[in-house]
């Protein structure tokens, strides 16, 4: 049985980022599993450092979209929405071309906070960034 509390088309994730952050470095959501998320970024002149490897920072944004997008999926979002409060990334090992595939899936799941887990794979297969991050989970104004 699927975690979310809504499950859009890829198409309808996709199209929501095109126009921000994600979409420019050409971030795109792959899959929705029962209880995961999944997307791929491409290592490119968008997302490399100076010395031609993926930047770390890239890494930290497919993790946030993962974490964001999988976080706001489990809650009413006509009473709550899902804000990062807190991400770290572990580097573990060079990217210098190709595409990185992301999963992320919730550790924690709570009224006011969750934490999810973004595994980072290289093209070979091989982990290459292990990411946290903690969503608040904030109530929608009244009146």
């Amino acid at each position: 049985m699927a975690i979310w509390h809504v499950t859009p088309t890829l198409e309808e994730i996709n199209r929501g980022t095109a126009q921000c952050m994600p979409g420019y470095l050409g971030l795109e959501i792959t899959a929705i599993g029962e209880d995961y998320l999944e997307g791929k970024l491409p290592v490119d002149h968008r997302t490399r450092q100076p010395f031609g490897i993926l930047h770390g920072g890239a890494n930290v944004v497919l993790a946030e979209t993962l974490g964001s997008i999988g976080a706001n999926l489990l809650v009413d979002n006509s009473k709550f929405y899902c804000v990062g409060q807190e991400i770290n990334a572990n580097h573990l090992r060079p990217v210098p071309e190709g595409e990185v595939t992301g999963r992320a899936k919730p550790v924690h799941i709570g009224r006011t906070s969750q934490v999810w887990e973004i595994l980072i794979y290289a093209p070979n297969g091989k982990l290459s960034c292990i990411s946290r991050i903690t969503m608040a989970v904030v109530a929608h104004a009244v009146g």
